[in-house]
């Protein structure tokens, strides 16, 4: 059953629900899945503050081959939407970093990524050609990687949504690169070689370190919460490693 929160999302926003529900359909096929429990306090998030209202709601699974699967869902204000996801691997399987966000300022999508991040030495030359085989002409829009995105693949997606035609397609691409990252996931077998599983570790760690170098996750809290409670929630809830 959707909590309250969700249901919210699902009554206002048709985009976020319909990625929601992709997501997580995908996030089904994986074997082993199991919800992996944490603080309740960082599970459920709501303020009803008058110009501080708030909602966050937090999901965390593992499964075969991932450590971490996090579907964050948030509204702040009544007008920034976000939808953060990213699947964390296993670091004895070769299976790339899934992540994906969106953010909606009213009815505008300002940003819209999509990637599978190499989580290894040139993990993503094994992927490329699916990833590239994607369709990505349908927007006008695309965005400039930020300087500290050079963890992502060469196929990562990035742009402002114009219209629901370009929303539609990016629920597509979202889809594709969910099926490319199940196919990897299926063919993959752990391995106990101690400096490849080091590698992949080291390569996790820089992921959650660069993806901390984007100051507008914390400028955005910073408005609700206070300084330690910022760095404590992107530090264990959004980029642990």
């Amino acid at each position: 059953m959707l909590s309250e929160s969700l249901t919210k999302t699902k009554l206002t926003d048709p985009l976020i629900l319909n990625l929601l529900q992709n997501i997580r359909e995908h996030r089904s096929m994986l074997e082993n899945l199991k919800s992996i429990k944490i603080d309740p306090k960082l599970t459920n998030i709501v303020s009803n503050e008058i110009g501080k209202e708030l909602f966050i709601e937090n999901e965390f699974h593992k499964a075969k081959g991932f450590r971490k699967l996090h579907i964050e869902v948030a509204e702040f204000s009544r007008n920034l939407k976000i939808l953060h996801c990213v699947f964390f691997p296993d670091p004895k399987f070769d299976i790339p970093i899934f992540g994906m966000d969106l953010v909606k300022i009213n009815d505008i999508v300002s940003a819209a990524i999509v990637d599978l991040s190499p989580a290894s030495k040139n993990q993503d030359v094994k992927y490329e050609n699916l990833l590239s085989a994607v369709d990505k002409s349908s927007f006008t829009l695309l965005r400039e990687i930020p300087k500290w995105g050079e963890i992502f693949s060469k196929n990562v997606f990035f742009a402002s949504l114009k219209n629901d035609s370009e929303k539609n397609a990016f629920c597509k691409i979202v889809n594709q690169y969910l099926s490319i990252l199940i196919k990897l996931s299926r063919e993959a077998r752990p391995e106990f070689n101690k400096e490849i599983i080091q590698e992949r570790k080291n390569y996790q760690k820089n992921y959650c370190l660069q993806q901390m170098k984007n100051e507008k996750t914390s400028m955005v809290l910073l408005k609700y919460f206070d300084e330690k409670w910022v760095n404590n929630y992107i530090k264990t809830v959004l980029f642990d490693f």
